[in-house]
């Protein structure tokens, strides 16, 4: 099957309910906020980004890696950067311009697949911002061989992403008030445990595919790719959103610097 096809209409969908948190445009005013020099982000759901991590990116060349829905990207440009969002979904994607139209802001947006970057040329990036998403990726050597690549020496990639452990659970089960027992093996894939029902229906809700990927290819892979790795946290999400949270962290950020 075509994944990347159907996370985009997944995530279309999701997006025009506009319900999630992760599709809701920042307003004016944090726009008007980020002009002064007064902004924050989040890579995972809850813990905002360190402030260090991002050095100066006044005037530098910045790019959204799935990170759509007119949230990080526009702050970034209100902050001075070049800005470029990259996303799956062509209705995140429209959420960046509609930021961008009303805050008379410059976005440059392209649309495609996190794990083919070919399109831009090397060292095109002082900065790359890639929340958590790679989840919807099967493959992410290819993400990271391709940031590396694109980054200029010096250039920062900001990465976040869920915790493998997270997958060991059925949270369909857990949600319903089911009880916690690890009933998967890692990596888990959407693709190979449920039905090709169960995926259509999870299309229709708005719900995409998703993929753990273990640590060895989340950390280990951006050191492969010639990347130095320069920070790490853990974040949590909250009991609303999975009764593991209070367990668990449940996601981890990186920030990674190319030599």
């Amino acid at each position: 099957m075509d994944i990347v096809k159907h996370n985009e209409i997944a995530w279309d969908k999701q997006s025009s309910d506009g319900e999630s948190p992760w599709v809701q445009p920042v307003g004016s005013a944090e726009i008007a906020a980020a002009r002064r020099g007064n902004w924050r982000v989040i890579l995972t759901p809850t813990k905002t980004v360190p402030e260090h991590w991002f050095d100066d990116i006044g005037g530098k060349d910045v790019l959204g890696l799935a990170s759509g829905g007119g949230q990080q990207v526009p702050i970034f440009a209100a902050a001075g950067a070049r800005a470029t969002s990259f996303d799956n979904s062509p209705q995140q994607l429209a959420k960046d311009r509609l930021v961008a139209e009303r805050d008379n802001l410059n976005i440059h947006c392209e649309q495609g697949d996190m794990a083919d970057l070919s399109r831009f040329e090397d060292e095109s990036f002082d900065l790359i911002f890639h929340p958590v998403s790679n989840v919807f990726s099967q493959h992410i050597l290819p993400v990271w061989q391709h940031c590396a690549r694109l980054l200029r020496p010096g250039g920062r990639l900001l990465s976040g992403f869920m915790n493998p452990d997270f997958f060991l659970f059925d949270h369909e089960a857990l949600d319903a008030g089911g009880p916690k027992e690890v009933r998967f093996a890692l990596p888990y894939a959407d693709i190979e445990s449920l039905t090709e029902r169960q995926i259509m229906e999870r299309q229709q809700r708005g719900e995409a595919l998703e993929f753990s990927h273990s640590l060895e290819s989340q950390i280990g892979g951006q050191l492969d790719a010639g990347l130095l790795l320069a920070g790490f946290y853990e974040d949590h999400w909250d009991t609303q959103a999975t009764p593991l949270n209070a367990y668990m962290p449940t996601s981890m950020a990186t920030l990674a610097i190319k030599p």
